[in-house]
This record gives structure tokens, C-alpha cells and sequence, in this order.
């Protein structure tokens, strides 16, 4: 019984809360929760704001969770949403250049053919011209309906998740999320037919 007690316990040192915990006292070990994370939430801002941003809103939102560490809710094991929460505001403070982004894909008419399957050659060229009314449509959403869009479609968060990381209820989730997906599908449904 004690070996279970005390596996138990070496598991629990582990989850990322333990980590957190644990940096407080030597900050050296935060660097734990940069190794599990950064890969993901890079994803995440890379598919959001491109290349160079990401990198720099990925290191502020890294910088801006090692600062608060102590403020961290050590009963919350899991750091993906408070994390994701931090890059999201992150990425607010980069708003303006997220929209002018999404401005100029959606002026963008660039497609690129390669030799390939029939349907690769398909999937390709209509995604290529999905692509601006879709960037488009990203650009006109509320940017908090956006949020809530991409963080479950490119961030891979749950419901719950989503609300822990942008501070607000479930429901609240769950109508902008309608919101959003709404009004892209209304700005897409041109290209369902193809």
C-alpha cells in the first residue's frame, strides 16, 4: 500500500501544477512548462498570426506566465487553459496587426497547383479560393467571437478549457462559438457546392 501511496505522489509531482509550485522556489524549473507547452501554443499563434508574430506573442504570453507563476491556481493540475488564456491577451495587444493580416489574405488571389492526385489538385484549389472569403470572414468577426473560433478549432480546446482560458462562463462560450461559426459558414457557403 505504501509503494501505491508513494507512486501516487511521484505521479503528482509531475502535473504541471507541482511544476509550478516548484518554480517558485527554483524558477529554473518553469522551464518544464515551457517544454510541454511551447510547440502547442506556437501552433496555435502561428496559425493565428503568422510566423513572426507568433514567435514574439509565444515568448510574451511565456515571460507574462513565469511572471504571475504565483498567482497560478495550484488546484488546477492541468496549465493549458491558463496558458492559452495568457496568449490570447497576448495576441489582443497584436489585434491591429491580426486584422491587417487578415486584410491582405483576403485580397490574396495566389493559388498554387502542384503535380498531383486529382483530388489533391481539388482539395487545393478550393481551398486556395476559400481562403480570402475565409479571411474575410475572420477579419469580421468580433474579435472575442474570433477567440473563442480558434481557440477550439486551431487551439484543440475543450468547452471548458475555452472558459477557464478566456475567463468567462461556459454558455458564454458555447453562443459566440454558434456566432462565429454562423457567420463563416454564411461567408463560405459558395464554396460548399464545389
Amino acid at each position: 500500500m505504501a509503494a501505491a501511496t508513494q507512486a501516487a505522489a511521484e505521479a503528482g509531482a509531475d502535473t504541471d501544477a507541482a511544476v509550478i509550485r516548484a518554480s517558485l522556489a527554483d524558477p529554473d524549473r518553469f522551464a518544464v512548462i515551457y517544454d510541454r507547452y511551447a510547440a502547442m501554443l506556437y501552433r496555435y499563434a502561428y496559425q493565428r498570426m503568422g510566423p513572426g508574430i507568433a514567435d514574439d506573442v509565444v515568448a510574451e504570453a511565456f515571460l507574462a506566465a513565469f511572471r504571475g507563476r504565483a498567482s497560478y491556481d495550484l488546484g488546477r493540475q492541468d496549465a493549458r487553459p491558463w496558458l492559452f488564456g495568457i496568449l490570447t491577451r497576448e495576441m489582443a495587444a497584436h489585434q491591429r496587426r491580426e486584422k491587417a493580416r487578415y486584410r491582405a489574405m483576403a485580397r490574396s488571389t495566389h493559388e498554387t497547383v502542384q503535380d498531383s492526385p486529382d483530388d489533391q489538385v481539388t482539395a487545393r484549389v478550393v481551398a486556395g479560393a476559400a481562403r480570402g472569403p475565409l479571411a474575410a470572414a475572420l477579419a469580421g468577426l468580433d474579435p472575442r467571437d474570433r477567440d473563442v473560433l480558434l481557440l477550439v478549432a486551431w487551439g484543440q480546446l475543450s468547452y471548458d478549457e475555452v472558459a477557464d482560458a478566456l475567463n468567462i462562463p461556459q454558455g458564454t462560450v458555447g453562443s459566440r462559438l454558434s456566432r462565429a461559426r454562423r457567420k463563416v459558414r454564411k461567408a463560405l457557403e459558395a464554396y460548399d457546392e464545389i
